[in-house]
C-alpha cells in the first residue's frame, strides 16, 4: 500500500485470551487518540476495484453496501499479491469465526436451547440465499469475469465472515468500512472507545481511550451494546467479563382457543406485534412491554377498544407509562396475576430446557479423551455452545425469583378486586417494586 500507518504506540501481541490484540507499548492517558489509520487504508464501497471490469459490473447492478463489499474481498483476494491489498489480507483469518461457519446440523445441535438457534439459522439461509441470487443474477452471466471455483459460497461465507467481525459504521460519516490495523482491537463492554474519524483531522480514523493505559495493557474498544448472544453470532466470542448490555428473549404467544383469539390478534397485529412475540430480558430486569403483552392474553375482556390500549402498551415504539398504568387500571387482581403466571411458565421452561441441555453436555468425557481435528472443533463448538447457555439461563433464574416474588404480593389480594393504584400499591409495598423497565 502506497498509505502507510503513522507511528504507533500500539503493538500487535498475544493476549490472556489466547488470541491476538493490540497493546500500548507506553503509558497512555485517558482521552488519548490512537491509530490514526489514513482514509486511502480503508475499504469502503467507494474503494477502488483492481479489477476495473468487476468493479464496473457490481457497480451497475445497485448492489447494497454489503453484498457489493463481500465481492469486493473475493475480488480482491483472488488477486492475490497484485492487490494493493493483499498486506490486508494476509493477516485475515482463513476460517472467520462468525456463525456462518457453522452447518445448520452444529447450529441445532448446539443451539438447541437458545434463542440465538433461530436467529443462527435465519443468517446462515440469508446468507445462502444471497449468494444464489448473485450467481443466477451475476456470475452466471458474466463467467469469465466471475469465475466458479473463485465466486464459491464458501469464498461468500468467508467474505460476509469477515464483514460481520470486522466491518464498522464510523459515526461522524456514517459509512461502512474495514479498517486494516484497528481491527485488531479487541471488545470489552466495560469501555466506551470506538472508532471514528478524528475530529481534528478528518483523513483519518483514530480511536480516543476512556481510561487509562500502562505498558503491556491491552487496549480496547467497545463493538456496540450487544448482548453476548449478538457478540457471538458476528464474532464468535462469549465475553468472559460483565456485559452490561446482556439480554435473552423470551416468546409469549396468543392462546389459539382462547374466544377472544382473533380481536387479540388483530390488535396485536394493528400495533405492528405478532403472535409468538419475542421480547428481551437483561441483566437489570425486563421489558414492561413483556408483560403488556401477557395481560393481552390474560385478559378477558373482547372489547376491541380496549384490547387495542393493551396491545398499544406492548409496543416499544408507542407505549408510555400512562399506557401501561391504564391497562393496569382495567385488569382484575385475578387477570394481573394470571399475567404474570404466563410470563413465569415461558421463563421456567426456557429455563428447564436450558437444565436439560446443560446437563447433556457440560461433563462430556468422551471428548475429553479424543484430540483428533474434529472433536477439537467439536469442543469448541460445545464451549460456546456452554457459555452462552449458562450466561442466558443466569438472566432467567433472576427473572424467575423477580416473578415470583411480585405473585406472592399479587396472590394476596382478592381475585376480583380492580388493580388500581391502591391495590397495585398493596402488592407493590408487600414485595418492593419489580424490575419492570420502560424500554
Amino acid at each position: 500500500m502506497k498509505e502507510g500507518l503513522a507511528k504507533q504506540k500500539l503493538v500487535l501481541d498475544r493476549v490472556d485470551s489466547g488470541g491476538r490484540g493490540l497493546v500500548a507499548t507506553q503509558s497512555l492517558r485517558q482521552g488519548e487518540r490512537l491509530l490514526f489509520v489514513p482514509s486511502g487504508l480503508l475499504i469502503t464501497a467507494d474503494s477502488e476495484w483492481g479489477c476495473a471490469e468487476t468493479g464496473r459490473i457490481i457497480k451497475e447492478a445497485g448492489l447494497p453496501e454489503w453484498p457489493m463489499l463481500a465481492i469486493f474481498l473475493i475480488s480482491e483476494a483472488s488477486r492475490e499479491e497484485s492487490s494493493r491489498w493483499f498486506p490486508y489480507f494476509a493477516t485475515l483469518p482463513k476460517t472467520p469465526s462468525s456463525i456462518l461457519q457453522w452447518t445448520e446440523e452444529e447450529v441445532n445441535t448446539w443451539l438447541t436451547a437458545s434463542p440465538v438457534r433461530e436467529k443462527a439459522l435465519e443468517c446462515i439461509r440469508d446468507v445462502t440465499e444471497t449468494y444464489r441470487d448473485l450467481r443466477a443474477t451475476i456470475f452466471l452471466k458474466h463467467p469469465e469475469v466471475f469465475p466458479s471455483q473463485v465466486y464459491t459460497l464458501a469464498a461468500f461465507k468467508w467474505a460476509f465472515g469477515i464483514l460481520f467481525s470486522r466491518l464498522v459504521r464510523l459515526p461522524s460519516v456514517g459509512k461502512l468500512a474495514l479498517v486494516p490495523w484497528a481491527d485488531m482491537l479487541n471488545h470489552s463492554p466495560q469501555v466506551d472507545s470506538f472508532l471514528d474519524f478524528d475530529q481534528n483531522n478528518a483523513k483519518s480514523v483514530v480511536t480516543v481511550t476512556d481510561r487509562a493505559y500502562q505498558s503491556g495493557e491491552q487496549v480496547f474498544i467497545s463493538y456496540g451494546k450487544r448482548s453476548s448472544g449478538e457478540l457471538f453470532l458476528a464474532y464468535g466470542f462469549i465475553p468472559s467479563e460483565l456485559n452490561v448490555h446482556d439480554s435473552v428473549e423470551l416468546e409469549m404467544e396468543i392462546d389459539s382457543d382462547d374466544p377472544s383469539f382473533e380481536a387479540k390478534l388483530r390488535a396485536a397485529n394493528e400495533q405492528g406485534l405478532s403472535s409468538p412475540q419475542r421480547f428481551p430480558v437483561r441483566k437489570d430486569g425486563f421489558p414492561a412491554q413483556l408483560l403488556a403483552y401477557a395481560r393481552l392474553i390474560a385478559s378477558r375482556t373482547s372489547d376491541p377498544a380496549q384490547l387495542s390500549r393493551i396491545a398499544r402498551a406492548a409496543t416499544e415504539a408507542n407505549a408510555t407509562e400512562k399506557d401501561d398504568s391504564d391497562v393496569i387500571a382495567m385488569l382484575s387482581a385475578e387477570e394481573e396475576t394470571n399475567a404474570y403466571e404466563r410470563v413465569l411458565a415461558v421463563c421456567e421452561n426456557s429455563i428447564a430446557e436450558y437444565t436439560k441441555f446443560l446437563e447433556a453436555h457440560e461433563l462430556d468425557e468422551v471428548m475429553n479423551s479424543d484430540t483428533s481435528t474434529r472433536v477439537s472443533r467439536t469442543r469448541m463448538l460445545q464451549q460456546l455452545a456452554v457459555s452462552l447457555c449458562k450466561n442466558e439461563q443466569r438472566m432467567l433464574f433472576r427473572l424467575q425469583h423477580i416473578l415470583r416474588t411480585d405473585l406472592r404480593g399479587l396472590r394476596t389480594l382478592p381475585a376480583t378486586e380492580n388493580m388500581s393504584g391502591g391495590a397495585k400499591g398493596k402488592a407493590q409495598r408487600k414485595n418492593g417494586e419489580s424490575a419492570v423497565l420502560m424500554m
